[in-house]
This record gives structure tokens, sequence and C-alpha cells, in this order.
């Protein structure tokens, strides 16, 4: 596979100039784009859940990207084309993470911003709001989630399944964790490039025995570089949460992380502000890197203003002693900024549970 952002337009466009072709695929596009996903209230395939979608002869073959609970969808899709009187077949490849619901990527557009605490913090609010919750570290340059839960030197287990070997993930307060971390050698660099990076991915995509998840939550490497966009593309990812923080340079680099998932399809939830102020012992609020940044970055991407997240040195020692924030004091004004997301994206994905056609 190529590491290239693919757009959506790219994805759906025949190679062939052949007007006969490209007529019937712009007719399985349109009809495709009937079938809503309910929850995120958009058509199938501006979600970017269909994907390499070609037309050979009489037959249409396409992937199909979807969570555990929408496997209904291919049935949908079945349905709709054979109302196309030219469809011989349709041959639909489900693509997904065994076990798991909802695919979720944090990102953010440069280091430095809280994007791994920030997945930490949430991955816990979940839990603790009773969702069944994993956690991959798909940070190759820095993976620091292991140390972040406590699990600094654990082994990995390899397991024998009906479908291969997997990797057993790791637990840590009731999160199931997985992490390029705890494949590499303690104090060395991890210099891995181009087809290593790319098996490296794609075996924690799809080698990980997650069991049952409602979220799997993939801490992806900051930017917008090749690693990403694998990661993106070969995963049933359905929506992205982007960290910054309020200072423009951060906001200039988050504006083009955004571009990439939409580039591929991939819907982006919302903006989680970090570092949006500080606290004093008086209650009183001080916004050290500036105001509003996230805002007026939400207002211009049409995206949502998710949650700010206010600076808290419990946040940094939580970091390193193992322990997260969101766990040992929820009651804190930071921990319940997590709280409310993790809140909001449960009411977004699990408020409604059927497919819908119009």
């Amino acid at each position: 596979m190529a590491h290239n952002s693919i757009s959506l337009h790219q994805q759906i466009q025949p190679s062939p100039a052949d007007p006969l072709i490209i007529g019937r695929q712009q007719q399985v596009v349109q009809f495709l784009k009937q079938i809503i996903e309910p929850n995120l209230k958009n058509d199938i395939v501006s979600l970017g859940m269909v994907r390499n979608l070609r037309i050979v002869d009489d037959y249409v073959y396409l992937r199909l990207y979807i969570g555990s609970h929408q496997q209904q969808l291919q049935t949908e899709i079945q349905k709709i084309l054979s109302q196309l009187s030219w469809c011989k077949k349709a041959y639909i490849q489900p693509c997904t993470i065994p076990g798991v619901k909802t695919t979720l990527a944090i990102s953010s557009g440069k280091g430095g911003v809280g994007k791994s605490t920030t997945a930490v913090n949430l991955a816990t609010a979940l839990r603790l709001a009773g969702a069944k919750v994993g956690l991959l570290d798909a940070d190759v340059y820095g993976p620091n989630i292991p140390q972040m839960l406590g699990l600094g030197k654990s082994e990995v287990e390899i397991i024998d399944t009906p479908e291969g070997q997997r990797f057993l993930p790791l637990s840590a307060y009731g999160i199931k964790v997985m992490s390029v971390g705890l494949l590499a050698e303690p104090n060395r660099p991890l210099a891995w490039r181009g087809p290593i990076l790319h098996k490296i991915i794609t075996q924690f995509i799809h080698e990980v025995q997650w069991g049952e998840l409602d979220y799997l939550l993939i801490d992806l490497p900051p930017g917008t570089g090749d690693a990403q966009i694998t990661i993106v593309q070969e995963s049933p990812i359905c929506g992205a949460i982007v960290v910054t923080t309020p200072q423009q340079v951060a906001i200039s680099d988050v504006r083009r992380s955004v571009y990439m998932f939409r580039q591929v399809g991939v819907p982006v939830l919302g903006i989680i502000e970090n570092m949006s102020y500080f606290i004093n012992s008086n209650g009183e609020q001080t916004s050290i890197f500036g105001t509003g940044g996230g805002q007026k970055l939400a207002d211009e991407l049409k995206a949502p203003l998710l949650g700010e997240i206010p600076i808290d040195p419990r946040i940094c020692s939580g970091g390193d002693t193992g322990k997260p924030l969101t766990l040992a004091d929820p009651n804190s004004t930071t921990s319940q900024a997590f709280v409310q997301i993790a809140a909001a994206l449960d009411t977004t994905f699990f408020s409604v549970s059927n497919v819908q056609m119009v």
C-alpha cells in the first residue's frame, strides 16, 4: 500500500478512462450515499467507511471499514446495490478489528501538546463511565503510555488463536494496553523506517487480541507523515479527536492534521484544547498560553470544541508515577473536563444502534 495521502475522491475514481465504468462508479457512489450512519449523522461514503471501490465489468468491489457492531451495513449495501440493473454481484470485504465497536484516533499537529496524556486520561474517564476500553500506543517515535499507566518494563505475551498468533494486551486500571514501547529495548532509539515501520503498525492494528471493547483509542504519532497515514488507512477509525494548545503555532499545525483526516475521509469529531489555563491556589484562572485559540480553530474548521483542559501539575506527576489524575482525583476540575468529554463521546456513539436508510 502506498504511504501517501489519498483523498476520498481519488479512492473512488477508476483508473481507466472508460465512460461506462466512470458512469457506473458514480452511480454506485450515489446509491451508497443513501446509507446514513445514524450516530455520526452522515453517509458511509463521506465517513470514509467505503474505500477501494472498483467496477469490473458488471461487478462491484469495495472495502468496508466498520466497527464490530456495524456488521449489518454489509447487508444494507448488498440490498441497495441489488437495485442496479447492471450489477450481477457486489463483493464487499469488511475490514474491522474483531470485538471492537468504536475506534478513535487521538492526534496532534505537533509534539509537546499533551496528546498522550490526553489519551490516557480520556481512556480512564471512559473506563470510569463503565465502558470497556483499549488503548493502542502507536506513537512509534515516543511511546510513553506504558510509563503513564505504570507498565514500564512489562513483557508482552504472544498467544495462539484460531486466526494465528496474536499479541495479548496488558491491563492497567481495567484498560487494555498495547504499545510499541513494550517491544522495544529500553533506552534504544526506535529507528524504524519504510516497510519495517509499515509492518509494525499493521501488526499492531490487526494482530492484537483485544477481546470485546466499546472503545479502542489509538494514540497517533504527532504530525502528518507516513506512520499517521498508514494507521488511518489500515484501521477502521470512525473519527479523530485532535489535541492542541491555545497558542497560534500549535493551531497552525493542528490545521494540517485536520485536513489530513478529511482527505482520507475520516471525520474529525472535535478538538480538545489542552493547557487552556492555570488555576492558582485562590481559584483564579490565568491564561498562560493565550485564550480562544481552540474555539477559533473549532469555528474555522466546523468541528466542535470538546473541552478545555487546565494546566495541572498533578497531570505531570500522574504520568511520571503511572497513576492518571482522572483516577487519582476524579472530582478535580481537570478530571471532570475529561469526564465530560467521555460522556459526550458515549452519547454520540451509543445513543442509536440501528443504521437507517433514507
